[in-house]
């Protein structure tokens, strides 16, 4: 089984620990893993925004580094939601049959963290150890696009030490949505903010969520307001282990 990861811009450019997270827990289960050197952006900032024809050499270098694996795993439901539902919408739009041909081969592929571990490896327990009080922010693309559904919960629950607590209204958005925070940056922080509050309220320790931009998002206004609450990564948590899970919960975006 040949499995790529495909780290994303935001972890490759602000947050590699994440990415270095995934290769820890998916050598732990005996999955030897590839790092595409060629592999950059998914392309969704450009098809968010409507440039879908400016996507197109973007999805063009996605197919070229990541064909003919079996498996591409991904700390993003972000990221897999744009491979997965509009690289097709890309590659019609190029008028290219040769690209829409590798799409269609391609985006099937890709899974985010916590599908690849239980769908494909079928498991729950990857040997994690994590000793504090965490909270889950089920994030939009997750939710939505991709319908992880209680994946990154039961992954979380097979951690040693972790006590997981309900994070009240947890399916609503954080906010960030990428261009979103962008374009209605008033918007978008008034939304953080009523996420950052339930998770004060949650008595948690540590925010977990599979994508950085969440965190990113969320931990920046918890950091503002002076809360003692830090996030980390899904991929960060399953990685831990007895001896750095406590040097791991002192980390935050």
């Amino acid at each position: 089984m040949r499995v790529a990861v495909m780290v994303t811009c935001l972890n490759d450019g602000l947050f590699p620990d994440a990415g270095r997270a995934v290769v820890t827990v998916l050598r732990r289960l005996g999955v030897e893993v590839e790092f595409p050197a060629a592999q950059t952006c998914c392309g969704q900032p450009m098809t968010n925004s409507g440039y879908l024809r400016e996507a197109v050499p973007v999805v063009r270098t996605f197919v070229s580094a990541f064909g003919g694996y079996d498996h591409i795993v991904a700390p993003s439901g972000s990221c897999v939601g744009s491979v997965r539902h509009q690289h097709a919408l890309v590659a019609r739009r190029s008028g290219d049959p040769g690209l829409r041909r590798a799409v269609a081969a391609t985006s099937p592929r890709i899974l985010e963290l916590s599908e690849f571990l239980v769908d494909v490896l079928g498991v729950t327990d990857v040997g994690a150890t994590f000793r504090h009080t965490v909270t889950l922010h089920p994030t939009c693309h997750s939710l939505r696009l991709l319908r992880v559904g209680d994946r990154p919960a039961r992954l979380l629950r097979e951690v040693r030490g972790l006590t997981l607590v309900e994070l009240a209204d947890a399916e609503s958005c954080c906010g960030f949505g990428g261009t979103f925070a962008v374009k209605n940056p008033a918007v978008s922080v008034a939304m953080g903010r009523d996420k950052a509050r339930a998770v004060e309220a949650s008595g948690a320790e540590v925010l977990v969520a599979g994508d950085s931009s969440c965190l990113m998002h969320i931990g920046g206004l918890l950091s503002r307001a002076g809360s003692a609450v830090r996030v980390l990564h899904l991929a960060e948590v399953l990685a831990a282990t007895e001896a750095d899970a406590p040097v791991a919960a002192e980390g935050g975006r």
